[in-house]
């Protein structure tokens, strides 16, 4: 069975299906309104008929009474827009129908549906108003024909109560599923915009994780290739073989580190990549590989860290900070700066301190990734120049994730 006929031949809803669908919709939104409201005025009138032909409750019906009875089924081609207005007119038609003593029986179907509307779409308090106002005028009209009708009509208004008291249940049933369906749509927009706001958060962390990687990267290449080419060029004659290997292993060696960095995270990227084949967050652990490299790129580099195991994401963010500082230590301090790195834990948090003492311009557009790296699990990070010359990088990132701290508020 191909698509098409898979749709077509799709099982129709059931009988009782279509019928609380129909309970269940709102009056005034209900398609083809004006159509279902003429079909109905139609069948009351066909049921008054019926009525007059096979019941005995009154004097036969002449033009006036067939006028009058036909008449009061009308105004239910407009009982969603304008309820009380059409029972109003239906009442109009009905009371003179009753004051002559007509089939009283055949009156019945546009009455009770006028008055069904009232209730199905006004408040309690006004299907209370109409509802006696209606049972005040029926017996009115009766006590003009006799009392002994009136009687009756007193007896029989039970049925008015319950046509009155079934509106107000449907209206109160329709309201609460229109509850529950305004908050299923509540609930799936806010599913969406959770799942937006995920995806736009890990599209920053990825794009700052690219950024770090990057641009330390390219920065310990363009340092050590230039002294590859100072070797080359300071001395042909007694050409140092051993430096310019070094510099090379150098360069390769950060090239497939790079590319190992980079993979890793833009498996985030892969739809079919599974978490697992992400691999773990750089960390901690990772700072004297960093060192290292700033080493290797001319930078004379102290390092000291006094930190215990941490959570990766406070791990991998000043992995990041460390990697951009060294980075920016290297490019912009001068010939062989003086760096000093140093992580420690103190009281709940991981404090982080990157100093340089050159002489360069200031940093760029990289300090707003790195405080955004800080204020992405909690922390604060400040950066500027050092009263005695060089730079500083200070963070402090808290070791308690916010959500935590903030639910033991």
């Amino acid at each position: 069975m191909n698509p098409v006929q898979a749709i077509t031949t799709t099982e129709r809803p059931r009988v009782g299906e279509r019928i609380m669908a129909a309970v269940n919709r709102d009056p005034l939104t209900a398609p083809h309104a004006r159509r279902n409201d003429a079909l109905l005025a139609v069948a009351c009138a066909v049921l008054s008929t019926v009525l007059v032909l096979l019941v005995d409750d009154g004097r036969g019906l002449d033009a006036p009474g067939w006028t009058l009875l036909l008449a009061s089924s009308v105004p239910l081609v407009w009982r969603r827009r304008r309820p009380v207005l059409a029972l109003l007119a239906v009442v109009a038609c009905v009371a003179p129908y009753h004051a002559l003593d007509y089939h009283h029986a055949a009156a019945t179907p546009a009455a009770y549906t006028a008055l069904y509307t009232v209730a199905a779409t006004g408040r309690p308090l006004r299907t209370i108003l109409v509802g006696l106002g209606v049972i005040t005028v029926s017996v009115s009209v009766m006590l003009t024909v006799s009392t002994h009708e009136a009687v009756k009509l007193l007896q029989i208004s039970g049925w008015i109560i319950a046509v009155l008291f079934c509106g107000i249940d449907v209206r109160f049933y329709r309201q609460y599923v229109a509850g529950i369906v305004e908050r299923a749509e509540r609930a799936e927009r806010t599913r969406e915009e959770e799942a937006r706001r995920r995806v736009a958060e890990e599209r920053l962390r990825v794009a700052r994780d690219l950024h770090d990687l990057l641009a330390h990267s390219i920065t310990l290449i363009g340092v050590q290739t230039s002294v590859a080419a100072h070797v080359l060029a300071a001395d042909p004659e007694r050409l140092d073989r051993a430096a310019v290997a070094r510099a090379l292993d150098d360069i390769a060696d950060t090239c497939r580190t790079a590319r190992g960095e980079l993979r890793t995270t833009l498996e985030v990227l892969r739809e079919h990549g599974s978490p697992d084949t992400r691999g773990p967050l750089p960390g901690l652990d990772g700072v004297s590989d960093l060192v290292e490299a700033a080493r290797l790129a001319g930078a004379r580099v102290h390092q000291a860290v006094r930190a215990g195991p941490v959570p990766p994401a406070v791990g991998a963010a000043a992995y990041r900070l460390v990697q951009e500082a060294l980075t920016n230590a290297v490019r912009h301090a001068g010939p062989e700066p003086a760096v000093r790195v140093e992580l420690r834990e103190e009281g709940g948090v991981l404090r982080l301190s990157v100093t340089d003492d050159g002489t360069g311009p200031a940093p760029g557009f990289g300090l707003v990734g790195m405080r955004e790296r800080a204020r992405s699990v909690g922390g604060t990070l400040d950066a500027g120049p050092r009263a005695d010359g060089g730079f500083e990088v200070s963070a402090v990132l808290p070791l308690t994730p916010a959500t935590t701290r903030e639910g033991t508020r």
